[in-house]
């Protein structure tokens, strides 16, 4: 899978590099990142990720009975486009939520864990959310 990834994001820089923007695969490459920060193999995450959607509401993915829910950020590379803002969670229908934060080629900078009632609390009435506020989590990487 490690394979097919890098092949992914050559492709998809391939693409940037043409065209200036990127196509959507931030999603994609972090949850399975996610899963394996947290020691899902591929072919389990080729397992539980069966039946799911680009939409499936809630959680991203479901691993040792724990819903997972992903955000990350990368920056484009292009002169200030340096990341500020973290998407919030728009629900709290999981249990654990992963941050990541690439570079400009998906290498994983950073990545941070929160339990939903920690993140709920620290979270929830914050209109924007920072980089600097998901350091608050545990760091996987």
């Amino acid at each position: 899978m490690e394979n097919i990834r890098a092949e992914l994001i050559k492709t998809a820089l391939e693409w940037e590099a043409r065209f200036s923007v990127i196509p959507q695969i931030t999603s994609a490459i972090s949850e399975y990142d996610a899963a394996m920060l947290v020691g899902c193999t591929e072919d389990q995450y080729s397992h539980i990720m069966i039946g799911r959607t680009a939409v499936t509401k809630g959680s991203d993915f479901v691993y040792n009975k724990k819903r997972y829910q992903i955000k990350a950020n990368r920056p484009s590379g292009k002169p200030g486009s340096f990341v500020t803002l973290v998407g919030a969670a728009k629900n709290y229908n999981w249990d654990l939520l992963i941050w990541i934060l690439y570079d400009r080629e998906f290498n994983i900078q950073e990545a941070w864990q929160f339990d939903c009632i920690k993140y709920k609390e620290l979270f929830e009435k914050k209109k924007r959310l920072s980089p600097d506020d998901m350091r608050k989590g545990k760091r996987l990487a």
